[in-house]
């Protein structure tokens, strides 16, 4: 199986990143093809300023190095390495229905924050189909939020199908019953229930855009301060913890089962106070990420490896995009 996803470079990477992306990455690249992009075409929507992005994006590849992605393993690239992509978001966009964007949740849901409701946050969702289509992905992991887009690509990779290729049966998209298979393959969305949403710490979903993240590589300090600003309620100490609390949720993701075993009996029979269980929280993730933050020091001062990485990986990348997009040219007369 061939798995593609991609994080945008938007932005520092946080827990919600890691637990809700990049830990299936790490799995994945262990079975099978896997492509891992970062996605810094997307951020152009919210980053305005070119050495910002260029710093974020150097940032997102030493992010997914520390975290465990081995170019041995996967392929990790720039996604604006790529020019196969562009010309895909384009042609695909020829028959993407206007009405299928109106209704996209992501867009209303960043619009309904703040975001300005451009172009580029408007198509996001078909440069997210190229990005998938061009590879010719089979599954890829993505949060709950993005699976909306993930059924856009497969509708409209359908619909490219249709009109491009002569004979094409949806029912049939590999063609092993006719032969004639689809010149964009129809992916899959691989999620993981449990972790597709991880919570801020404000509660909402961990997002950059919401400026409630975990940073996994900012210092010790910035890192205590967001923890210990998890949003609680006012539940006495002595009282049984609510199950709904985001502070509850981030101790299950980060602390190991049997340590979170224990915070799980004292959350639900009282006795310790919110504060208490934020130290706890706070101990558990330097267990579990500093070992990747001395990894992330290191490769900030080895910046030349990194490009080396990302030059390599773009190179994998356009020899599996060349012949899907040649065949696409061919297709439609281009």
């Amino acid at each position: 199986m061939r798995t593609l996803s991609g994080i945008q470079s938007s932005g520092k990477q946080h827990l919600g990143n890691y637990y809700g992306a990049i830990r299936q990455f790490v799995r994945y690249q262990e079975d099978g093809e896997a492509l891992y992009f970062i996605a810094n075409l997307h951020a152009l929507t919210t980053v305005k300023d070119g050495a910002a992005a260029r710093a974020l994006t150097r940032q997102t590849a030493m992010a997914f190095l520390a975290l465990g992605l081995d170019p041995k393993k996967a392929i990790i690239f720039r996604q604006s390495d790529i020019p196969e992509v562009l010309e895909l978001y384009w042609i695909l966009g020829t028959v993407v229905p206007h009405a299928n964007l109106e209704r996209a949740h992501s867009y209303k849901d960043k619009v309904a924050r703040g975001q300005p409701p451009d172009f580029g946050l408007f198509a996001y969702p078909v440069l997210m189909a190229a990005d998938i289509l061009v590879y010719g992905a089979d599954g890829v992991p993505v949060g709950k939020d993005q699976v909306q887009h993930l059924e856009f690509a497969r509708d409209w990779a359908t619909k490219f199908n249709l009109a491009y290729v002569p004979g094409y049966d949806p029912a049939d998209p590999t063609g092993a019953r006719n032969g004639r298979p689809g010149l964009l393959k129809i992916p899959v969305a691989l999620v993981e229930a449990e972790t597709a949403v991880v919570p801020g710490i404000d509660g909402e979903k961990m997002s950059k855009s919401y400026n409630n993240t975990i940073d996994l590589f900012g210092d010790d300090a910035e890192v205590k301060r967001r923890i210990m600003s998890i949003k609680t309620d006012s539940t006495p100490v002595e009282a049984p913890k609510p199950l709904d609390s985001p502070l509850y949720a981030l101790l299950k993701l980060v602390l190991p089962e049997d340590a979170f075993l224990e915070v799980d009996t004292a959350w639900r029979q009282g006795g310790r106070g919110y504060g208490d269980f934020k130290k706890t929280l706070l101990a558990g993730f330097h267990a579990a990420f500093d070992g990747p933050r001395a990894r992330y020091r290191e490769l900030e001062a080895a910046p030349d490896e990194v490009e080396r990485i990302l030059a390599d990986g773009a190179a994998r990348a356009r020899a599996m995009a060349s012949p899907i997009i040649r065949g696409v040219r061919q297709a439609v007369g281009l």
